[in-house]
């Protein structure tokens, strides 16, 4: 026996719940029909279905019939309740499409016919309430092939679908419209003058034919004709041998249990076995693993407990707590995002005395159940709004949360829900760099064509940013819904794809690549020109002839755009498309001027330009720049501290070259030739340049008058752009890894935690006494970041020199070059505890000091002044100048020290 799920879809008051108690009825599973307007339907059990007569939650149902066992899931069919309706077409083998035969083909049922397209879910058309006066079979055809397929063929002229009655018909039209949508079909017509019942059946999986049965639901007519064609006709699916399972939404039952419904779609899912997320992590969510306690297997209100559940049943199990719909276990990848989405958005209001942040907690419960609801805390205006599809779900919410948790809420007036995006293509950049934290990223964002969404892409070296920084930057643009610059609405429609960036080999942590993306997204959004979105109406108005002009003249004036009008029936139909905002209530306004005769039906067409852009960002008073939580500006760092610098200033300090700006100089360089000039990230102070700093401040603590120290120079020209440059004996130099020094010391460590200018002042004056010492030529350097094409900063502090090194350039990687350069021309020692940088240092001939070693130096050198000062007094014959000499020597180094 094959397994089938099946789901039953419909625009509102088709007849949907009304087939499906049929279906129970005739396949023994109840024993009485039930009615919706009775409310003592099978499925709609539900307070609120009884009392409005509509289907709001899906409903599973079992039955048998003839060699089929199906599962059956009713949807909703009002609009507003869509979302429901398309999280249960993830886990569908076939669909049973109900139209109304005196509706026809209404927006709502179009929009069905596009969702089972794109979900690939073959389909059975029911033609309902054929008993109804004016409804005839073959007009209705022809218009299920105009507005739906040519591929929607009459199979009640079949029969029962056997092999006889095929037989029998054999010369019939039926067949050859069959053989008139495959090539294979044509040929097995031809041949032998049928087509076999298998060749039929995958067709109809292809979705290359839609079988169409015709009858009347309430009366029971025609359900066992439906019933055995359905029967013949499906193909019981195939499932892997690996585990899967789809959830596809979450309830709780009257105990408030968490109920997790699910399609298993590959092995077996046990009572107590173990589920895990891990397969599947969705961006900002951890990884968890669970039980599952209960498997229950639903029938309307009852259910019936099962200890495992084989590949292809639909069930709901508790013991899960985080699962949500659109979650794939197993071999089973997570869900598209939905088609239908909210297009407004309510204030909820709290009675009195209830505050929102009690009130917040409970009302994810209901999220969790209906993720399009889409519930928002507004932090600026302090109060909780939910997006909605409609104004009649407000009324199912209040009920919702007045029986869950006993208070009573309303809705202020509905608002629509923008987006924004951006119609020109830029970079955006952000920084982050307080000290001892670096990360910096670029973002190239190009407008996509209209219901593109957001789509991420990289296009960045390994040579310009590792991997992992790629990943954790496209990581960060995933977690998070991110908002436009106008409105501070969500954008969409939008690329955005990593190419460049930068890291630091010591100072970078996670959350600095958190910090620096959302601010090139935002920094982005600062230069694009951003475009304000609606969402707009497919709209089908319906009206007498000689009303079509007030029909056309209200769509015009409601900034829409129509084709037609064109005669169907005895009315005049407009279609097209119009603002959601113009639209909303023109139903009521075409029933008034055409007294009842007029018909409107309304389906979501997508976002596309606001036709009052000003209007709504002044109604809106969104500032980008006060909002301080999406921040577009950056935070640079020089001589150890961060500072602020504004959005628009951000590329005159970056420190990686933007790709949409060297590609502007070379346009701009192109057509006259000339060359223009550009920082060059390579370019580093020279060895000549060095020689002049020291040569104007060695001799800055020599005791001597007028004493002077000749530099014994060679001239010769080194390779490398080809720049003459001095080699000099061997002189001696130091090298001080400043930071490093700082947060190894002990004393300055402690310092460092409370001023660190404090501690870098302290090292400097330590120092100038270590050179007076030693006469060595001594630089220490700092990690510090320039303005974009400044060179390498050199300071002189009394007689020693102070590097800050250029742009984007480290401590580390400056010694090291240096000593690449001049390792080998100069005795060069460096003092630093870098393990990475002693290997390289040592490797280019220079020697090393540990911080450890380097600060027993220091002492040592104190300890020699100290002696000195002694010997200098033992020999003065002025006492009181030596010892006053002695003991601001000694104070000197104790403050120092302390």
């Amino acid at each position: 026996m094959k397994q089938i799920i099946a789901g039953i879809l419909a625009h509102v008051d088709a007849g949907k719940t009304t087939l499906s108690e049929a279906l129970l009825y005739s396949s023994g599973s109840i024993k009485k029909i039930g009615r919706v307007d009775n409310g003592d339907a099978f499925l709609d059990t539900d307070a609120m279905e009884k009392k409005r007569g509509i289907t709001i939650f899906s409903k599973q149902a079992e039955l048998q019939f003839g060699d089929t066992k199906m599962t059956l899931l009713d949807t909703p069919g009002h609009v507003d309740f869509s979302a429901e309706m398309e999280r249960t077409l993830m886990v569908l083998d076939y669909a049973v499409l109900v139209i109304s035969a005196s509706d026809g083909v209404q927006a709502h049922t179009q929009t069905l016919w596009r969702l089972l397209k794109r979900y690939e879910i073959p389909v059975f058309l029911f033609i309902n309430k054929m008993d109804q006066p004016g409804t005839e079979r073959e007009t209705i055809l022809l218009e299920l092939k105009k507005q739906l397929s040519d591929g929607c063929i009459d199979f009640t002229k079949l029969g029962a679908g056997t092999e006889e009655a095929q037989e029998n018909e054999k010369s019939s039209t039926i067949m050859e419209e069959i053989a008139m949508e495959d090539e294979t079909a044509m040929e097995s017509f031809l041949e032998t003058g049928r087509i076999a019942g298998e060749q039929i059946r995958e067709m109809i999986v292809q979705r290359k034919i839609f079988p169409c049965f015709f009858g009347s639901a309430l009366r029971n007519a025609g359900v066992d004709t439906f019933l055995q064609g359905f029967d013949r006709y499906t193909l019981g699916p195939e499932y892997p041998d690996g585990f899967g399972m789809k959830v596809f939404k979450i309830a709780r039952d009257e105990a408030n249990n968490r109920l997790t419904y699910l399609k298993v779609t590959g092995g077996t899912l046990k009572v107590k076995s173990p589920l895990s997320n891990a397969d599947h992590v969705r961006f900002g969510e951890e990884v968890w693993e669970q039980k599952v306690n209960q498997i229950r297997i639903y029938s309307g209100t009852k259910y019936e407990l099962i200890n495992e559940a084989d590949a292809g049943m639909v069930c709901a199990v508790t013991g899960l707590d985080h699962t949500y719909p659109g979650q794939g276990f197993g071999i089973e990848a997570q869900a598209e995002t939905p088609v239908l989405e909210p297009v407004l958005h309510f204030r909820l209001i709290l009675p009195e005395g209830v505050e929102p942040a009690v009130m917040l907690p409970k009302l994810r419960q209901i999220e969790e159940e209906e993720p399009e609801l889409h519930i928002v805390w507004n932090e600026k205006l302090q109060e909780i709004q939910i997006q909605i599809m409609g104004e009649v779900q407000t009324e199912i919410l209040k009920s919702m949360i007045a029986e869950r948790f006993g208070v009573e809420v309303s809705f202020g007036p509905g608002k629509i829900v923008y987006k924004e995006t951006i119609a020109d293509t830029v970079e955006g950049v952000g920084h982050f760099e307080p000290l001892r934290h670096y990360a910096e990223v670029h973002l190239l964002l190009e407008p996509l064509e209209p219901g593109s969404g957001i789509v991420i892409d990289t296009d960045c070296s390994e040579d310009v940013l590792d991997k992992n920084w790629q990943r954790l930057i496209v990581t960060h643009l995933k977690e998070r819904e991110h908002i436009g610059v106008l409105t501070g609405s969500v954008i969409t429609d939008m690329k955005i794809t990593v190419i460049g960036g930068r890291a630091h080999t010591k100072h970078t942590e996670g959350g600095d690549f958190r910090q620096a993306t959302y601010r090139a997204v935002r920094q982005g959004l600062k230069q694009a020109q951003s475009v304000l979105l609606e969402p707009y109406y497919e709209f089908h108005i319906a009206v007498p002839q000689n009303m079509v002009g007030r029909a056309m003249t209200d769509v015009e004036k409601m900034h829409g755009k129509f084709e037609g009008p064109y005669q169907e029936g005895e009315a005049q139909v407009l279609r097209g498309i119009a603002p959601v905002a113009c639209m909303a209530n023109y139903q009521k306004e075409v029933t008034a001027y055409t007294k009842g005769l007029g018909k409107v039906t309304f389906r979501f067409a997508g976002y596309y330009p606001c036709h009052n852009t000003e209007e709504v960002v002044a109604q809106t008073g969104y500032d980008p720049e006060r909002d301080l939580s999406h921040p577009a500006d950056s935070v640079f760092c020089a001589h150890g501290a961060g500072f602020i610098v504004p959005w628009n200033e951000v590329p005159d300090h970056m420190h990686v070259e933007g790709r949409l700006l060297k590609k502007k100089e070379q346009q701009e360089e192109a057509p006259s030739g000339k060359k223009t000039k550009t920082y060059d990230p390579d370019h580093w102070i020279d060895i000549e340049e060095i020689d002049a700093i020291l040569a104007r401040t060695y001799h800055a603590n020599k005791h001597e008058k007028g004493a002077t120290k000749q530099w014994r120079t060679t001239k010769k020209v080194i390779s490398g752009d080809n720049a003459p440059v001095k080699a000099v004996s061997k002189e001696e130099y130091l090298l001080v890894d400043g930071y490093n020094i700082i947060f190894a010391w002990e004393s300055l460590k402690e310092l460092a935690a409370v001023n660190i200018d404090g501690a870098r002042g302290k090292l400097l004056d330590i120092l100038c006494n270590y050179q007076g010492i030693k006469k060595c030529n001594l630089i220490v350097v700092f990690d510090a970041y320039r303005v974009k094409g400044h060179q390498t900063e050199m300071l002189d502090h009394h007689n020693i020199h102070v590097v800050y090194t250029k742009e984007a350039e480290t401590a580390d990687a400056y010694i090291e070059k240096f000593a690449h350069e001049n390792g080998r021309k100069y005795h060069v020692t460096v003092a630093t505890s870098d393990g990475l940088e002693q290997i390289i240092i040592t490797g280019q001939g220079c020697h090393l000091l540990s911080a450890r070693e380097f600060e027993r130096e220091v002492e040592a050198a104190n300890q020699t002044l100290r002696e000195t000062i002694d010997g200098m007094r033992e020999k003065s014959s002025n006492h009181i100048l030596g010892d006053a000499l002695k003991q601001l020597t000694d104070e000197k180094i104790q403050l120092q020290n302390s």
